[in-house]
C-alpha cells in the first residue's frame, strides 16, 4: 500500500504528491489524507492527482463524503476543486447531495454544480429552487446563470418578485450572467431598489433599446461612483449589440445626457482610470459620442489594456484635428502603448497645423513610430509637408514609407510634391526621390527618366529604369532592354527586374543574356524576372541552376521554377541534394502539390538539418495521406530538436485524421 510520507517541510510533502503512482495500492486514500494537510499547495496537489486516478466515479464518491466534514474548511475546498476537475462522473453524487439533510451541504452541492458548468444540471438546480433555506436557493440560483437555459432563465425571472432581496439580487446577476434579460418595464421597476441598481444596470445594458440607453443615461447623473460605473460598464455592453445602423441613435441619446452635467468631462477622466475593463469600455465610448478632444490623452492611455485597443482607436478617431493637436503635444509623455495607438491614429486626425510638431516627434521617434509619423504627413494635405518628406527619402528606414506617403500628399498638393522631388534629384539628394518622381509625376516626368537613365552615376541609371515601366510600359522596355547590356552589374539587374515585371513575349529573349552574366547578382535578378514574367523559353536554363552553389541562386531557380510549373521530379531529386539547406527548402515548398514531392518529404524526415525535418513534416502534415502516417510517427520517436518534433507531432495528428 502507498503511503504519504511524513515530511517537516512543505515542498517535500508537495513533491511527494506530485510524484506518487495513480495505479498505486491504496492512491485514493493517500491523496484523500492530502487534502487535509495544512499547506494550500499540498491540497492543490492532492486535488489535481485524485483527478488523474481510474473509477472517477468512485473518487467523486469519496471526494463528496469530506465535504461533509466540518472544521476542515481547507479539506472541503481542496475537495470542491477535485470534483470541479472531475467533471461529468461528479454530476450524480452532486446532484444526490442537493437533498442532503444538511443545509451546509445543499449550498456546497449547488455551488459545485455552478462552476461545473454542465447544463444537465439545469432541471435539478430549477427544481432545489424550493429548497427551504434561503442561503441555499441564493447558491442555486447562481449556479443556474452559470448552466441554465430558458427553463433556468425563467425560473430566475420568477424570483425577482421574491420579498427576500437577497434572492431577488442573485436571480438578477443569474440572468445577466445566462445575458437574458427580463423586460424593460421589470428591469426599470428594479432600478428603485438601491441594492439591485448595479445588477439591474447590468441588465439594461443587455437590452439594445433606447429606451433602456435613456434609462442608462440617468444612471451616468449619479453623485454614487459605484452607479455611475455600473451604467457605463452598461452602455459598452449595449453598444456592443446595438445594430449598427442604430449606433448613431445611440451616441446621440448619450451625448445629449452628458452634455446637461456640468463635470461630466471630469466625471469621465475618472472612469478612464477604473480598475475595472468593462467600465472603461463604456467610458471610451462616451468620450466618442461627447467628442471631448481634451480627453485624448486618457483615452490613448487606455490602449495599456490590450481588450481595449480597437475602441481606444475608434475613439481617438472621433476627436477630429484638436485631438490630434492634444496628442502631439503629449507624445513624449506617453506610455508606450498609449504612444503606439495615438501615433496610429494621428494618420487621421492630423491636419496641416501638424506638420512642425510631426517633423519634431521624429527628431526622437523609435523606428515603429516614425513609419506612422511618415504616413501621418502624408495625411497632413499640407505644402509644408512635402520637404520633409523628400529628405526622409534618404534614409532607408522611412524610404519606402516617405514614397508612399509623398503619393498621398500629391493628391491635394501634387506642384509642391513634384518641385521638392524634381529639386532633390537636382541635388543629387538620393536615387530614391527618382522613384517616387516617376510615381507622382506620371507621364510628364519620363524626360527626366529618359535623360536619368543615361546619367554617369549607375545608381540614378538603376533607379530610373526601375520606375519607367511603371510609368510607361513602352518606354520601360526600351530603358530595360538598354540597361541590360549596361557596363554596371547594379543597372543590368534594374534592367532585369523590370523586364520581369514588364513581361511580355520577348522577354525570355532579353533576359538570356542576364542568365549567364558573371555577376550573381544579376543572375539572381534575371531568374526571378524568368520566373515573374512567365518566360517558358528559359526553363531550360533556370534547371541546371537548382544545383549551383550559389544558395541564394539556387533558391531562386527552385522559385522561379515553381512559379512556371515546372518543378519536376528531376528538379526535386537535384534541389534536394543541394547542401544549402535553404535550396533543400525551397523545394520542399515548391513539390508539396505533387506526390513527387510527398515522397521526396517522407525521404527528407531523416535529414542531418533539423528545420529540413521540420518543413518536411509540415509538407506531410498539410499534403501526405494515409501512407504517410508510420514513417512520420517513427520519426517523431526519433527526434531530438523540440521545434522538430513540435511540428512533427502537428504532422502526425493531422495524418491520423485521414
Amino acid at each position: 500500500m502507498s503511503h504519504l510520507p511524513v515530511f517537516p517541510a512543505e515542498e517535500e510533502r508537495y513533491r511527494a504528491l506530485q510524484e506518487l503512482d495513480p495505479r498505486g495500492e491504496g492512491i485514493l486514500d493517500v491523496l484523500l489524507k492530502g487534502l487535509h494537510d495544512e499547506s494550500w499547495r499540498v491540497r492543490h496537489a492532492a486535488a489535481e492527482g485524485l483527478q488523474r486516478l481510474a473509477a472517477p466515479e468512485d473518487v467523486a464518491l469519496r471526494l463528496v463524503g469530506v465535504l461533509g466534514e466540518r472544521g476542515e474548511t481547507g479539506a472541503r475546498n481542496a475537495a470542491a476543486e477535485a470534483l470541479v476537475g472531475l467533471g461529468l462522473p461528479a454530476l450524480r453524487p452532486l446532484v444526490k447531495l442537493l437533498g442532503h439533510a444538511d443545509p451546509d451541504q445543499r449550498k456546497f452541492a449547488a455551488d459545485i454544480l455552478g462552476q461545473l458548468g454542465l447544463h444537465v444540471a439545469e432541471a435539478p438546480l430549477v427544481q432545489a429552487l424550493e429548497d427551504p433555506d434561503l442561503n441555499v436557493r441564493v447558491a442555486v440560483s447562481e449556479a443556474l446563470g452559470r448552466v441554465g437555459s430558458e427553463h433556468g432563465a425563467r425560473a430566475l425571472e420568477r424570483l425577482l418578485g421574491d420579498p427576500e432581496p437577497l434572492l431577488r439580487l442573485s436571480a438578477l446577476e443569474g440572468l445577466v450572467l445566462l445575458r437574458r434579460p427580463p423586460p424593460l418595464p421589470v428591469v426599470v421597476a428594479l432600478l428603485d431598489d438601491a441594492r439591485l441598481r448595479r445588477s439591474a444596470f447590468r441588465a439594461l445594458g443587455l437590452i439594445p433599446q433606447v429606451a433602456a440607453t435613456e434609462r442608462l443615461c440617468l444612471g451616468l447623473e449619479s453623485a454614487t461612483r459605484s452607479v455611475r460605473e455600473a451604467a457605463l460598464a452598461a452602455l459598452g455592453t449595449q453598444a456592443s449589440l446595438v445594430e449598427p445602423a442604430r449606433r448613431c441613435e445611440l451616441e446621440a441619446v448619450i451625448r445629449a445626457a452628458l452634455r446637461r452635467l456640468p463635470d461630466a468631462v471630469a466625471r469621465l477622466a475618472q472612469a478612464l482610470e477604473s480598475e475595472d475593463v468593462t467600465v472603461r469600455a463604456g467610458a471610451l465610448l462616451a468620450v466618442a459620442a461627447l467628442g471631448e478632444a481634451s480627453l485624448a490623452v486618457p483615452v490613448a492611455e487606455a490602449a495599456r489594456e490590450d481588450r481595449l485597443l480597437r475602441d481606444v482607436l475608434s475613439t481617438l478617431g472621433r476627436l477630429g484635428a484638436e485631438g490630434g493637436r492634444t496628442l502631439l503635444a503629449a507624445m513624449s509623455d506617453l506610455s508606450a502603448p498609449a504612444r503606439a495607438a495615438a501615433a496610429e491614429a494621428l494618420v487621421d486626425l492630423v491636419d496641416a497645423t501638424s506638420v512642425t510638431p510631426l517633423c519634431a516627434l521624429l527628431e526622437w521617434a523609435e523606428d515603429d513610430l516614425r513609419g506612422v509619423v511618415v504616413r501621418a504627413l502624408g495625411r497632413t494635405r499640407s505644402a509644408e509637408a512635402a520637404g520633409p518628406l523628400v529628405d526622409l527619402l534618404r534614409d532607408s528606414v522611412t524610404a519606402g514609407a516617405a514614397t508612399r506617403a509623398l503619393g498621398v500628399l500629391a493628391g491635394s498638393c501634387r506642384g509642391a510634391v513634384l518641385a521638392a522631388l524634381e529639386d532633390a534629384v537636382a541635388r543629387r539628394a538620393t536615387p530614391v526621390a527618382v522613384a517616387a518622381l516617376g510615381r507622382v509625376g506620371g507621364a510628364p516626368a519620363l524626360p527626366s527618366l529618359r535623360k536619368l537613365a543615361r546619367d554617369v552615376d549607375p545608381r540614378w541609371r538603376a533607379a530610373a529604369v526601375e520606375v519607367a515601366g511603371e510609368v510607361d510600359g513602352g518606354v520601360g522596355r526600351e530603358l530595360a532592354r538598354a540597361a541590360l547590356a549596361d557596363e554596371a552589374a547594379p543597372v543590368r539587374a534594374a534592367g532585369a527586374r523590370a523586364m520581369g515585371r514588364l513581361g511580355g513575349t520577348e522577354a525570355g529573349a532579353l533576359l538570356r543574356s542576364a542568365l549567364q552574366d558573371e555577376e550573381s547578382s544579376v543572375r539572381r535578378a534575371a531568374v526571378e524576372a524568368v520566373g515573374e514574367s512567365g518566360a517558358m523559353d528559359r526553363v531550360t536554363e533556370l534547371e541546371p541552376l537548382v544545383r549551383h552553389p550559389d544558395g541564394a541562386l539556387a533558391v531562386a531557380a527552385v522559385r522561379a521554377l515553381s512559379r512556371l510549373g515546372r518543378v519536376g521530379e528531376r528538379v526535386l531529386r537535384e534541389a534536394s541534394g543541394h547542401p544549402d539547406a535553404e535550396v533543400v527548402k525551397a523545394v520542399l515548398s515548391a513539390g508539396a502539390v505533387s506526390r513527387e514531392g510527398v515522397s521526396l518529404a517522407v525521404s527528407l524526415l531523416e535529414h542531418p538539418h533539423w528545420d529540413v525535418r521540420a518543413a518536411a513534416a509540415r509538407v506531410l502534415g498539410d499534403s501526405g495521406g494515409p501512407e504517410c502516417l508510420g514513417p512520420t510517427q517513427r520519426a517523431l520517436e526519433a527526434e531530438s530538436d523540440a521545434l522538430a518534433r513540435q511540428a512533427l507531432s502537428d504532422a502526425v495528428e493531422r495524418l491520423a485524421r485521414r
